[in-house]
């Protein structure tokens, strides 16, 4: 595959960070990657080592042209990387995906500016802050904004010539107090700008800095004895302190920070970003990233970064990451934490990214039931390490008390849900005494004889209410009976849920909130509750035919007779002797009777 052609162009490759990208015979972008090393790396794409992966033959193989662009910096190609694939977007690389688009607040490019939230972000000199993954958020700091600072919401063309030629009329929000009507000349552009810094500040998450500035203007205030003016200055910082309180502070010596988390799934993964300023989570954004060739999690967090990093416009100098991405950003260094605050924070990050994903799920599954089902399905397999999605599970379960009346349970789950017309019970036959290992061997032969002679099919994962030895007594039937390597078979044991697979010496533990076990738990507690629910029914029967049959004259089939009729031992003892001899005759009748009332 690596033609005289390739080589060629790979051979004039400098060893230099850069960009590349693959072209099809149709002459279309079909993936765009970043190098540190463009030689090195556009080189690797025609190494057999990496043939494994099926995605990237296809890649390969489609691979017509390859032309670059050289930079100077890491940096520089994570970034330039990321630009064009979102002009491009090549079918062969990752889709970074929201789920809707968030608004921003926008502080217009204008005099006078306006402050609002929008979902269009326009090149227009305007400044942007956000996006807000929140409503709620975002109405918060609007509201905010608004209690402390006078703003004008009116369209009006303020400039300096209007305001002077005397065009405008001061509105209702002057008269409410929302507004200083700069309109009518009421405000300077020097004292209104002064606000719209600091509310810049504000955005930016620099609520101390703020803080500090109101504080510094009510002391002027109080000592040149304008009072009213000073009072309202502190009922500005008091609605400070109570948004300060609600945010989520996690330590006031962390400087600024941003991090990253990733959650992955197996076609796509969404990375957190979390915005940390002076210790106080000021931002949340989730992004989805949907996989094209099997990429790692370092290369997608990559490209996350340097997306929300450009999005949001962040210069903080520290990256909090869960791994390091393979590309250096300018300016910043990552950190990997084990302990403290920072990884106290990657942790919350992390618990953002898994809800995003449980959320998807859940929306998916309301859309299309059988999402849930196909998910549930492909875990057990992965888990339980079946050939094939285990749509049909059987399980089985022993009960008998010291050996008397032992019967076997069988319950069937069929896509992860009971079939209750199938469940079967076994009465045990050729075990002499309480041999549960015998006894398993025996139901497991009789209903898989059964099953091989009528043509129907086997269940693709088999359950054993065990540990190892009744999950190697089990296996031994199987073998016996040429499905050992059609069928998966495991023991549950129940004091520590532990999982036996034949062979295998170590059990796997899975988490106690694992859908797997909790669906295996379902079976193995529904084989116990209908194997012990006949097993009672069955001592119960028997103990009642002993108490006739002791009854001198009266066997077996005419104690089965008069329980038939009667249904209890009471109702005999309390029948007349006309109704006995009726069922039973008139001498054994006699008998029964004389039994209970001598």
């Amino acid at each position: 595959m690596f033609t005289e052609r390739f080589s060629q162009i790979v051979d004039s490759l400098p060893h230099n960070p850069g960009i590349y990208h693959f072209y099809n015979a149709q002459k279309e972008i079909i993936y765009i990657g970043k190098a540190k090393d463009l030689r090195k790396r556009v080189s690797s794409y025609f190494n057999r080592n990496r043939y494994e992966n099926a995605k990237l033959r296809v890649l390969v193989s489609k691979i017509f042209d390859i032309k670059h662009i050289v930079v100077d910096t890491e940096s520089d190609a994570l970034l330039l990387e990321n630009n064009l694939i979102k002009k491009y977007q090549p079918k062969y690389n990752v889709l970074l995906k929201d789920d809707k688009t968030y608004p921003w607040i926008c502080i217009k490019n204008e005099p006078f500016p306006r402050v609002f939230s929008t979902r269009r972000v326009e090149n227009d000199g305007s400044r942007y802050f956000g996006p807000y993954t929140s409503g709620v958020v975002l109405k918060a700091m609007l509201d905010l904004i608004r209690s402390i600072y006078p703003l004008r919401t009116c369209t009006l063309n303020l400039t300096q010539q209007n305001i002077a030629a005397g065009k405008f009329k001061s509105c209702l929000e002057f008269q409410i107090g929302n507004c200083k009507a700069p309109c009518i000349g009421n405000q300077t552009s020097e004292d209104y700008n002064n606000n719209i810094n600091q509310i810049i500040d504000l955005l930016k998450g620099n609520i101390q800095s703020v803080k500090r500035g109101m504080e510094k203007q009510m002391k002027v205030l109080a000592s040149e004895y304008r009072f009213e003016e000073a009072q309202s200055i502190k009922l500005k910082l008091e609605a400070l302190q109570r948004y300060q309180s609600k945010s989520s502070i996690v330590s006031q010596s962390l400087t600024d920070l941003d991090v990253f988390s990733i959650a992955n799934e197996k076609n796509y993964a969404c990375v957190n970003y979390l915005k940390i300023i002076k210790g106080s989570v000021i931002q949340s954004h989730n992004i989805e990233l949907k996989k094209s060739l099997d990429e790692s999690e370092d290369e997608l967090l990559g490209i996350a970064i340097a997306e929300l990093r450009q999005r949001v416009s962040s210069n903080a100098k520290e990256i909090v990451v869960p791994v390091l991405p393979e590309f250096n950003i300018e300016g910043a260094r990552y950190i990997v934490p084990v302990r403290g605050d920072k990884q106290k924070l990657l942790a919350l990050s992390y618990r953002n990214a898994k809800a995003y994903i449980q959320s998807k799920k859940i929306k998916q599954e309301k859309q299309d039931p059988n999402t849930r089902l196909l998910r549930k399905l492909e875990t057990l397999k992965a888990d339980f390490k079946t050939k094939e999605l285990p749509k049909h599970i059987e399980c089985f379960d022993n009960s008998n008390t010291q050996g008397t009346n032992p019967v076997s349970a069988c319950v069937v789950f069929k896509n992860t849900i009971p079939a209750k017309k199938e469940y079967r019970l076994f009465n045990i036959k050729t075990v002499e005494g309480p041999n549960d290992y015998a006894s398993m061997q025996e139901v497991v032969r009789r209903r898989y004889t059964r099953v091989i002679n009528q043509n129907e099919p086997l269940p693709q994962l088999i359950v054993i209410d065990g540990g190892k030895g009744q999950l190697s007594a089990t296996y031994s039937v199987l073998k016996e009976l040429g499905i050992e390597h059609k069928v998966q078979v495991i023991g549950i044991a129940e004091r520590l849920e532990e999982i036996f697979f034949y062979g295998d010496p170590v059990p796997l533990y899975l988490d106690k909130n694992s859908e797997s076990l909790k669906i295996i738990q379902q079976a193995r507690n529904e084989a116990h509750r209908f194997g012990i629910t006949h097993h009672r029914n069955r001592r119960s029967k028997s103990f009642l035919q002993s108490e006739l049959t002791a009854i001198k004259g009266i066997g077996e089939t005419t104690a089965q007779t008069l329980l038939k009729k009667y249904k209890s031992i009471e109702a005999i003892g309390n029948a007349d002797l006309d109704d006995l001899s009726a069922v039973i005759g008139a001498a054994k009748g006699k008998i029964v009777r004389d039994h209970f009332h001598l």
